[in-house]
């Protein structure tokens, strides 16, 4: 079946357009909503077409690992429930979770998107750990754009809760707003038969053959890389995705309020 649709695909590429009729490079609509779940200190809603992403952020509090001990911690968490495709089981991690959270988190990590420093509390014995959830709620393709950007806009929301000795009073937050010092964000370009597409659909994830996504950020400067498929690629073909992934990022950027 899968190969049957892909020769379908292939015979609509020919007219340079796909079976949505958007262009190549064309993401789908995009919308971004802030401050979605009252029980997070952050959170962001994205829709990319019909792909529609959850992210929250948590605050928590623990013991520096012995190595940064005047530093925090960041950690991302990705749950690819059945409600978002049939896909999808119950239990422990798959695969796709884990290689979708380890991208975004290393698209984070870095770009220095947060200056781990600033979230020490007690050297040597308290600090912060921002802690990214990351929920799916239908999976249409690119979940990995809709992720980053969710992301990286569930951190822009946050606040810190009210810290009182060493516990964490999560009734009371403060105005206190978590600090950026960068915005990596990370745009995927597929590889089709040759053809590079941006923002595929569900069907034309399935049929691609590799895949770039590339952590971008502000300035266009590449914070990560991280290359999925079955197919290599060539020094031409990743200089290529790269160089797409770098001017689309700038589209996928402007949803982020300022």
């Amino acid at each position: 079946m899968a190969s049957i649709i892909k020769q379908h695909m292939l015979k609509v590429f020919e007219k340079k357009v796909r079976l949505d009729l958007r262009k190549f490079e064309d993401y789908r609509e995009i919308s971004l909503d802030m401050g979605v779940v009252k029980g997070a200190e952050g959170s962001a809603r994205v829709k990319i077409g019909n792909t529609e992403v959850l992210a929250g952020v948590k605050f928590e509090v623990g013991t520096p690992f012995p190595d940064t001990p005047d530093q925090g911690g960041i950690i991302v968490n990705v749950e690819l429930r059945p409600l978002s495709s049939p896909e999808f089981e119950s239990g422990p991690p798959t695969i796709e979770a884990i290689e979708l959270s380890r991208v975004i988190d290393r698209a984070l990590r870095e770009g220095g998107a947060l200056e781990l420093k600033k979230l020490s509390i007690k050297e040597g014995e308290l600090m912060w750990m921002v802690v990214i959830d990351i929920y799916p709620i239908n999976h249409d393709g690119n979940l990995f754009d809709a992720a980053s950007l969710a992301a990286l806009a569930a951190l822009k929301d946050a606040k810190f809760p009210k810290l009182e000795g060493n516990k964490v009073n999560y009734k009371e937050i403060t105005s206190k707003k978590l600090e950026l010092k960068n915005m990596p964000l990370s745009c995927t370009v597929y590889n089709i038969a040759g053809n590079f597409i941006i923002d595929p659909t569900y069907e034309e994830e399935k049929t691609a053959d590799s895949r770039l996504t590339v952590g971008v950020l502000e300035n266009g400067s590449i914070s990560s890389l991280q290359k999925g498929g079955n197919q290599g690629l060539s020094n031409e073909e990743i200089n290529s995705m790269i160089e797409l992934a770098i001017k689309k990022s700038k589209e996928l950027r402007k949803a982020i309020p300022k």
